[in-house]
């Protein structure tokens, strides 16, 4: 199909961007990578007025580093985000989820502010970012501000960003020295995932020192598995010991059943590959 006729606008800095959207108001859409937009604009699933092209703001590209931070532009794709040098020292976990969105072209244009602003719950980078304590930094008509992974999700594709405002980059502690792990079931390559867990765990002595564990698909929005993290601190990193805590992995989620799987089968899936995710990050 062809999409509706809209207005276009490609400003070339964040003020600018800002300005169109605050124009046009809720009838706006911001385009990044385009790798989710586009197909709903052929299909007129949406309708904008205006189309604000981002992809020609060079401060929203790349990753660079800020005393104890990483910062990710938001329009930085998914195939820099997965081979930075930074990235894979500071935030394995982000490189190894990156590593398994869609296909080669789509990680060529989609981007990660894109991905984790378009808030599907089956996406592959909000449970990474909620994980390792991200903060999105947003743009508005007002000036920045800032707002951490675990309130910037807010429903089904449902985020904290306004109508009039831009996610700008990415902003994270460095988790070096941590390994990690991202597993994820799907029933065909290229597929969203039926279920994802995103693990990241620091290993003294033999036991599990701390871990971070983030789920995808099991809810609205990204879950923290927090009884698993606990349950793991001090445990030894052994099979029997992954398992055991990781049948917290369903404290808190709140599973939907659809047509690629049920709620009990989800709930199934996230005990079981929180225990490999956990086990694979540890070295077990």
């Amino acid at each position: 199909m062809i999409p509706a006729q809209f207005e276009y606008t490609a400003p070339s800095t964040v003020e600018e961007a800002v300005a169109a959207l605050a124009a046009a108001g809720e009838d706006a859409k911001v385009l990044g990578g385009g790798q989710s937009l586009l197909p709903v604009l052929r299909m007129r699933m949406a309708d904008p007025g205006t189309i604000v092209d981002v992809g020609r703001i060079p401060e929203m590209r790349g990753v660079r580093e800020d005393g104890d931070r990483l910062v990710i532009g938001a329009m930085t794709t998914h195939y820099e985000v997965q081979r930075d040098p930074l990235i894979r020292q500071h935030a394995q976990l982000i490189a190894l989820a990156t590593r398994t969105v869609a296909d080669p072209q789509v990680r060529h244009r989609g981007t990660f502010g894109g991905s984790l602003a378009h808030a599907d719950p089956a996406g592959d980078l909000p449970a990474p970012a909620l994980a390792l304590d991200c903060e999105m930094v947003i743009a508005g008509p007002t000036g920045r501000r800032t707002v951490p992974a675990s309130e910037f999700f807010v429903d089904y594709f449902t985020t904290a960003l306004e109508p009039s405002e831009l996610l700008v980059e990415v902003r994270m502690p460095k988790w070096t020295g941590w390994n990690a792990h991202y597993e994820k079931f799907n029933r065909v390559a290229q597929a969203w995932s039926i279920v994802g867990v995103a693990a990241a765990v620091r290993v003294s002595g033999g036991a599990i020192a701390e871990a971070r564990i983030g789920l995808t698909n099991m809810g609205a929005t990204p879950i923290r598995a927090m009884g698993v993290e606990q349950a793991l601190v001090g445990k030894q990193a052994t099979a029997e010991a992954v398992r055991e805590a990781a049948r917290h992995a369903t404290e808190g989620t709140s599973a939907a059943g659809d047509s690629s799987a049920d709620a009990d089968y989800r709930e199934h899936l996230a005990e079981v590959l929180t225990g490999r995710a956990v086990l694979a990050a540890a070295g077990g």
